[in-house]
């Protein structure tokens, strides 16, 4: 018997409504990602690409269709209980990179983990290692370069081997040598904690990193071959 996907959309439509008419951004959508897998979703802008993965995340709801993450409806959730998915099980990686402040580099990357009780001392210092953070673990977020500030995002992420990754313009804010480089640790550490991974972007480039690619255009998504994609 197969595995349950790890993501699952089942004809997800999602309407907005606008001074000229109502909008459909998402036309009845299916899509699974199964545990270690990866995929990329590419789109002009405005095609509803964050959407979609807003939608995964239990951060907004779909007006027709079913969303389910590891075989539980997320549509069928409380808000708390979004909440709680997205603690446990669901990793969100953004363009901004969302460290606390007031926490060093050390505690921002143990604090998700932490905080669902799902502490790995080994794996936590392996993703360390790999990314180039072992020096950077009493500073501050302000003290950091952006593609640092992006490498403890991404530890943090990881750090309690979420079953679901969801990124959203990861390496937006690198230049495009430090996007490279933190896109190919990104995808690797992705697969060391066995992880399945969704990305949206803009840049073909970066979606050349992941096992397939997608096409969201006027509602529908389509997948892409290996010569549309490069």
């Amino acid at each position: 018997m197969n595995a349950l996907p790890m993501l699952d959309m089942r004809g997800v439509v999602k309407r907005y409504a606008q001074p000229e008419g109502e909008t459909v951004v998402l036309a009845g959508v299916d899509f699974s990602l199964q545990r270690g897998q990866s995929a990329a979703l590419l789109g002009e802008s405005g095609s509803g690409k964050s959407t979609l993965l807003q939608l995964a995340a239990g951060l907004d709801l779909p007006d027709a269709g079913h969303v389910l993450v590891d075989g539980q409806r997320v549509d069928g959730l409380s808000e708390s209980g979004r909440a709680a998915l997205r603690r446990d099980a669901v990793s969100l990686v953004f363009q901004q990179f969302h460290l606390i402040a007031t926490l060093n580099v050390a505690d921002n990357i143990r604090f998700q983990a932490a905080l669902c009780g799902r502490e790995d001392a080994d794996f936590e210092a392996h993703l360390i290692a790999r990314l180039g953070l072992s020096d950077q673990l009493r500073k501050y977020p302000h003290q950091l370069s952006g593609g640092q500030q992006q490498r403890v995002a991404i530890a943090r992420a990881l750090a309690h081997r979420p079953p679901l990754v969801l990124a959203d313009e990861p390496t937006g804010n690198l230049d495009e040598r430090s996007s490279q480089a933190v896109m190919a640790l990104f995808v690797e550490l992705v697969r060391d904690a066995g992880c399945a991974l969704l990305m949206v972007t803009h840049s073909r480039a970066m979606a050349g990193f992941l096992d397939t690619q997608y096409w969201l255009h006027e509602g529908c998504l389509s997948r892409l071959d290996a010569a549309e994609a490069a």
